[in-house]
């Protein structure tokens, strides 16, 4: 099975200079937990709802003023998507991320794979079951 049949097609991304409380709102609003971060057209890092809990909130920055480029997880992990999930997996396991953006042969962004996506759509109980040992034990 390949990432591209289990990974979500609709993914949003923000530009790097836009602030935490427009990805906030995109995030609420998608109800996501993560956005790609864009420059330049490349992807530079990824924001959760995390980083602006423990970076932006528990610091009070402003929301307003503080750019996504201030607060964002920086080094992205990807994978592709004609990409074995098993290799996903592997990702997963190794890096303990529980969302990976997809990219396809031309470096462009085309979706998204989360632990649920993994767990609801790869048809493999023990795959999902050691993922989730690895990430969360």
């Amino acid at each position: 099975m390949l990432v591209k049949e289990v990974m979500s097609k609709e993914v949003d991304y923000i530009s790097f200079n836009k602030s935490v409380q427009e990805a906030a709102i995109r995030m609420a609003n998608g109800n996501y937990g993560v956005l790609p971060i864009e420059k330049n057209d490349k992807m530079i890092g990824m924001i959760t709802d995390r980083d602006i809990a423990l970076r932006v909130v528990a610091l009070k920055k402003d929301p307003e003023k503080t750019t996504v480029e201030e607060c964002m997880s920086t080094g992205v992990n990807y994978c592709l998507e004609d990409e074995d999930v098993m290799s996903l997996a592997q990702k997963m396991e190794n890096t303990r991320h529980r969302r990976i953006p997809v990219i396809n042969k031309e470096k462009r962004l085309v979706g998204i794979v989360s632990l649920g996506d993994l767990a609801t759509k790869g048809k493999n109980k023990d795959l999902t079951q050691s993922v989730l040992e690895h990430i969360y034990g």
